[in-house]
């Protein structure tokens, strides 16, 4: 394993250990299942909790913009964790502990059906401050239910 190859996986384990102590993401029942300097990728399976249109079985909009937050919020800490690579890590914690979302975009293309929801996460840009992300919401079947662009401070 090469430098970079290590930094990346010790970036991926503290997103990892971030994302595994806020309460919220376990509520919703999100699931990370790839965290690269590419992408972010997590899902969650639905439950009746999480309907939104109770007649049709719809996933709630507000559960579809949390889960493309968090993707988008784990790909700008990602972006932001090799930005502040060159810091110690208690300096690099501190610019980590100020991440948060800016603003939010969510363009609902489709009525949120099915059983499974993979939002992927795609860094746009990572600035000094600011980080931009693409964030894609689809389904089981790979129908494209919603997307999103954040804007997250991320330093």
């Amino acid at each position: 394993m090469n430098d970079d190859d290590a930094l990346l996986a010790e970036h991926a384990q503290a997103v990892r250990q971030m994302f595994e102590r806020i309460p919220f993401n376990l509520v919703l029942g999100i699931e990370l299942d790839e965290i690269s300097a590419e992408r972010v990728i997590m899902h969650l399976s639905m439950r009746d909790e999480l309907v939104g249109n109770f007649v049709h079985g719809i996933l709630h909009g507000g559960v579809i913009a949390s889960l493309l937050d968090v993707a988008g919020g784990a790909m700008a800490m990602v972006g932001a964790m090799d930005k502040h690579r060159h810091l110690h890590a208690p300096e690099r914690a501190a610019q980590l502990a100020r991440l948060g979302t800016i603003d939010l975009r969510i363009d609902y293309l489709r009525p949120g059906r099915g059983q499974r929801f993979t939002a992927t996460a795609m860094l746009l840009r990572s600035g000094n401050k600011v980080a931009v992300v693409r964030s894609e919401l689809h389904n089981e079947k790979g129908t494209l239910v919603a997307v999103g662009t954040g804007t997250y401070l991320c330093g």
